[in-house]
């Protein structure tokens, strides 16, 4: 049975390196699929939209023929969100740790708001994805992704993802106005809660979520938006101690 991992914005799978490092020795079954435009191609006619990228998600996963054990940071922890929503009989389990995004009260962070704003935002991405990977390297390590992974990720940016970037974002509604997270109870799940991770909603926002979702909690404490390049080893240790709770 597969670990399925599918990262976000602006990223590619390098985001997973480390955290991959350490699970493989008991793990062997590990997958990253990488999102249009986000370390893959961006197909000409591809919508980039928020419904476009769970679709795209399905229709991986039901290559693999069984149930996977799914793992989402950021906009991949969004598309797996709505694809347990519909269609948990592709997985065994999820994880996310952007569950506070579907709660009421949330409030879009500064850098999607922007975005979001015709002009600004393809100024935004012109800037962020036009320049040298030494320049993209650094914006990322500002933001708070670990060095070493920075320099892979930041290799892999390039204008395509610029584009998805504007269009997924464009085509989300108002944030906060919330899904039907009970039913993602239909598989046993797991909210990573990085306490440091400041764009994916409040720790109480976070927490009212992955009760409705009947989603235990794992606190990173101390950890941002990418806790999986700080410490692996730990992020390591929450996954397997999920997975090892589903028998």
């Amino acid at each position: 049975m597969p670990a399925v991992f599918v990262h976000g914005n602006p990223e590619t799978a390098a985001v997973w390196d480390l955290l991959l490092a350490e699970l493989a020795p008991s793990r062997p079954d590990l997958v990253c699929l990488s999102p249009p435009g986000f370390g893959a191609p961006l197909p000409a006619g591809f919508g980039a939209s928020l419904a476009d990228y769970r679709d795209w998600l399905i229709g991986e996963l039901e290559a693999f023929g069984e149930p996977v054990d799914l793992v989402g940071h950021d906009l991949g922890g969004g598309h797996v969100v709505n694809v347990v929503l519909s269609r948990p009989d592709l997985v065994r389990s999820w994880v996310s740790d952007t569950l506070g995004i579907f709660g009421p009260g949330y409030e879009w962070h500064e850098l999607a708001r922007r975005w979001r704003t015709p002009g600004a935002g393809e100024a935004d991405v012109a800037a962020r994805f036009g320049g040298t990977a030494e320049a993209r390297t650094a914006v990322l390590v500002q933001r708070g992704m670990g060095p070493a992974v920075a320099t892979r990720v930041a290799a892999g940016q390039d204008e395509a993802m610029g584009r998805a970037v504007l269009t997924v974002y464009r085509s989300a509604g108002e944030p906060g106005l919330g899904l039907p997270l009970e039913r993602a109870a239909a598989r046993p799940g797991l909210a990573i809660l990085a306490t440091a991770d400041h764009v994916v909603g409040t720790e109480a926002q976070r927490r009212r979520a992955a009760a409705r979702a009947g989603a235990p909690v794992a606190v990173l404490d101390g950890l941002g938006h990418w806790w999986m390049t700080h410490d692996p080893a730990r992020a390591a240790a929450v996954l397997t101690e999920f997975w090892a709770t589903l028998g």
